[in-house]
């Protein structure tokens, strides 16, 4: 670049509009979606690392696509291309491509190629780009506002990795107006500009989450605003109306927000919540949205979802739409709002349904032949006896006769379940009396079919298989960490923390439910850290969990991290007081703590605001006692009632064994915490072999053996020893505990 371009560049920054002088150059600038940029993100580490793969950005307009795809320009030693797919063609793709080739070939240097509003490329534009992403020659940056599943190839969605955008929240467009209010050289540092709390407070509601929208007006406001006599420019309430006059409400009647705005309010109609279903109506109408779609869906829901719970709905839905073709807008409004408010406020029923249940019997059966008594039986009826045997529901009382409609392969079938709602309550009792009347005809041998399908209460007992216990530990282990996993609902960009890593049972299904967030996992010993570190050189580099010897310290690197310097260290200087996490899990994290309430207080301060604590932690008061394993008559009454009194005692005065369910609420609720604790009693098989045996009874610290040898002698203890090796050596015995559940978040 020579001076003059320098020049013309400095003049195009200072003419163009302020949303694009503020647009952020570096990562620590860029405002918002701490989902996938915030510490610990994967995308964060890929740009650090200059790692990126093949993205592609996708959100509402105004959320940082454009701005976080130059922001890789000035990071990356990726040579960068950009061109927007609304004014480029095949042309502008292959003369990109070329000069990628070009690069790889000639200098080694990898070339990203951005593509703003990927989605307005046609199809053999986009494949033309398939085969260059596949080999790697190009990087490719994707940015849409489009569903990139319903509108980019296919192929080339699924070689990229996705990042949704989300819209700014309020905090996020405050920062972009201090911003623009504080800058000297690009926003308006240099006026004097003063904002009323309620101008302030217009902009950033009515803007509805676009920060180039809120810049665009605030721009409007300051530039239109003339200063007053002390050199002043006072944006009021009315400048700021001015300026924004309407909230930009996203909403393509062919994209997302078409199809997500009508799913919200049939799901709020349907979820009878009337409140809900007015803001979503509401919503459609002031974006422009064809209000005979709208009743067209509310006509398809009053027999989907309500039926015959209230078979009046689809009369007042349509009564209300023949209202509206009558007096049109903007009076229509009122049968609108009465339609969708009848079917939100009355019963439901999905009964209806089981007609696709039929459908399905109709398509997957071989055609079945029409029951003779059902035949018509004014053509043949002598020949073939077609009609023979029909019962005329007229002649019987009540109108109705218990005979079979279906055929004879069917009979019995039940496609219509009628609900308990509105009109339906009464009629499923009869439903279900007459299918009963219709069986036991059948079974009578009223009507002559090959065969009959019975049914009945299941017998939860002879389901019920006998619980296993020898050799299902791994068994248990994985149902415990599923389960861990389901009340933790990880999402995929969430920061984790294995709070008790050890062999790294839950920190790899942590690494599998995170790809684009980040695994901490905290270890007690340098052998686990030396061995997750191993385990973790399969991975590709940027999903690698950080391992962490403190959650308030950087662990001190492993002998193999000496001996070969891992690029991912970059990663650990991430982890700061200041880095919180979405989740906490962990298992037996309490075993063997002194001060449970401050290891617990210490896990709260790493969660973030919106972040949950799970622990699963074995209950040391509720554990299997030794001593009663002992038949009586294997000791002297003396010597067990001894041991007894020693083993209890232990969890008595012992700090890191007296604790119970209160004191892993407690500490949690004074924290200001929600906390559910739910116990669990468990029942495992224990193999009594002579390393079990000399695993209590070793020299080790905290051993069974030194535990209970301060209140038995020497010898004592060896008399104890040698029992639990006569009598139990290789016996299976049923180990009792209890685990207790946590799940804390914020309430």
């Amino acid at each position: 670049m020579d001076l003059f371009d320098h020049h013309r560049e400095e003049l195009a920054l200072s003419e163009a509009p302020l949303a694009a002088r503020l647009r952020p150059r570096l990562l620590d600038d860029f405002i918002g979606q701490d989902h996938i940029v915030g510490p610990g993100r994967l995308l964060r580490r890929a740009i650090a690392a200059d790692q990126l793969s093949s993205v592609i950005f996708y959100g509402p307009p105004g959320t940082g696509k454009t701005t976080l795809a130059q922001i890789i320009a000035n990071s990356t030693q990726a040579h960068f291309i950009a061109i927007n797919a609304v004014l480029a063609g095949v042309k502008q793709i292959r003369e990109a491509i070329e000069e990628a080739q070009n690069r790889r070939g000639q200098q080694g240097q990898r070339t990203i190629l951005f593509v703003d509003e990927v989605h307005r490329f046609n199809k053999a534009q986009q494949d033309a780009l398939l085969p260059w992403v596949e080999n790697g020659t190009i990087v490719l940056i994707g940015a849409t506002t489009e569903n990139p599943y319903f509108e980019v190839n296919k192929a080339l969605v699924s070689r990229s990795r996705l990042f949704q955008l989300r819209s700014l929240k309020d905090a996020d467009l405050e920062q972009a107006i201090d911003r623009a209010l504080t800058d000297k050289y690009l926003g308006y540092g240099e006026l004097a500009v003063e904002m009323e709390p309620e101008a302030r407070a217009h902009l950033v509601n009515v803007s509805n989450g676009d920060a180039r929208a809120l810049l665009n007006a605030l721009e409007l406001a300051v530039e239109t605003t003339d200063p007053n006599e002390a050199g002043q420019r006072l944006i009021t309430l009315d400048v700021a109306e001015e300026s924004i006059q309407q909230r930009a409400v996203l909403y393509d009647k062919e994209g997302d927000a078409h199809f997500d705005t009508i799913s919200a309010f049939i799901k709020s109609v349907r979820g009878s919540d009337p409140d809900a279903a007015l803001y979503w109506l509401a919503r459609m109408v002031y974006s422009g949205e064809d209000p005979r779609f709208i009743f067209r869906r509310l006509i398809i829901l009053a027999s989907e979802d309500i039926g015959l719970a209230d078979p009046q709905a689809v009369g007042v839905v349509m009564s209300c739409a023949t209202a509206f073709d009558r007096i049109g807008m903007p009076e229509g409004q009122y049968s609108l709002a009465q339609a969708t408010l009848y079917l939100a406020n009355t019963a439901k029923s999905n009964s209806a349904l089981g007609y696709f249940e039929a459908l399905k019997a109709v398509e997957k059966e071989r055609a079945e032949d029409i029951p003779n008594a059902l035949k018509d039986n004014h053509r043949d009826a002598k020949s073939f006896g077609h009609g023979a045997n029909y019962k005329y529901p007229h002649a019987y009382r009540d109108h109705w006769v218990a005979q079979q409609y279906l055929p004879s392969g069917l009979q019995g079938q039940a496609f219509y379940q009628p609900s308990n709602q509105g009109w339906e309550r009464d009629l499923a009792t009869k439903v279900d009396q007459r299918r009963e009347a219709q069986i036991a005809a059948l079974a009578e041998g009223d009507m002559a079919v090959p065969e009959v399908l019975s049914f009945g209460p299941v017998n939860q007992r002879a389901e019920r298989w006998i619980q296993r216990a020898v050799s299902q530990s791994g068994e248990r282990l994985g149902e415990m960490r599923d389960r861990l996993f389901d009340l933790a609902q990880c999402q995929r960009h969430h920061r984790v923390l294995d709070a008790k890593a050890g062999s790294g049972l839950m920190t790899w299904e942590a690494v599998r439910r995170v790809p684009e967030g980040q695994v901490y996992a905290q270890v007690a010993t340098a052998a686990e850290r030396e061995q997750l570190e191993r385990q973790a050189m399969d991975l590709p580099e940027l999903m690698r969990p950080v391992v962490l010897s403190s959650l308030r310290q950087h662990p001190e690197p492993s002998a193999s991290a000496k001996a070969k310097p891992d690029k991912h260290e970059a990663n650990r200087s991430e982890l700061t007081e200041a880095l919180t996490f979405e989740r906490i899990i962990g298992r037996n994290v309490l075993a063997g703590e002194h001060q449970v309430a401050e290891c617990l207080t210490q896990l709260v301060q790493k969660l973030s605001d919106d972040g949950r604590l799970i622990l699963v932690e074995s209950l040391p008061g509720q554990s299997q006692r030794l001593y009663e394993w002992l038949d009586a008559r294997w000791l002297t009454q003396k010597l067990l009632k001894q041991l007894k009194e020693a083993e209890e005692s232990l969890y008595h005065s012992d700090p890191s064994l007296n604790w119970d369910v209160e004191a892993l609420r407690s500490p949690l609720e004074s924290s200001g915490l929600a906390v559910t604790v739910e116990v669990e009693p468990t029942v495992s098989q224990v193999q009594v072999s002579q390393s079990l045996i000399n695993y209590w009874f070793g020299n080790r610290p905290q051993s069974y053996a030194q535990r209970i040898g301060k209140m038995l002698s020497h010898e004592e203890v060896g008399k104890v020893r040698q029992v639990f090796e006569t009598k139990l050596m290789g016996r299976q015995l049923e180990l009792r505990g209890a685990i207790a559940w946590v799940v804390a978040s914020q309430p």
